[in-house]
């Protein structure tokens, strides 16, 4: 499944890719992200981040575990996380942040497909929901730590 979001918000590209970057901080403001735990992190000469990270994530009906690769390339002004292990087949997405007249253009767009057909199929009627909520979490955490503008 594939699907990409653009928003403007009101924020320095700088804020976002801060917010987003945060992935310890995301069971604090994503609420079926039930943990986080880092390792590896590296910061090369040149600024970017990479970092490893395991997720675990409740429904009602799914408690998984999954870890990803997680670069963050301020420069590029672009978050971008990979598979390592989980109940994915594929998983890839990609945070662009843009300058914007109004604040920041961002771009999200994410690609996965689980490894249960059960799970593909539960998932495809709701996955725009989904990923509308979880930029929801995001511009909610960005309200709370940057102010309403």
């Amino acid at each position: 499944m594939r699907h990409a979001v653009t928003r403007v918000l009101p924020y320095t590209s700088a804020q976002l890719l801060d917010l987003v970057g945060d992935v310890r901080a995301y069971p604090q403001f994503v609420p079926w992200i039930t943990s986080m735990r880092v390792w590896n992190e590296r910061t090369d000469p040149l600024g970017e981040t990479l970092l490893d990270a395991e997720a675990g994530v409740g429904f009602s009906f799914l408690r998984e575990r999954f870890s990803t690769r997680v670069r963050r390339d301020p420069a590029a002004g672009e978050i971008t996380v990979s598979l390592l292990h989980g109940p994915f087949r594929k998983l890839f997405n990609r945070w662009k942040f843009h300058e914007h007249p109004n604040g920041t253009s961002v771009e999200f767009e994410i690609d996965f497909e689980f490894k249960s057909r059960l799970l593909q199929t539960l998932l495809a009627a709701n996955f725009h929901h989904a990923v509308d909520r979880l930029i929801g979490c995001f511009e909610d955490r960005a309200k709370a730590l940057y102010g309403q503008r």
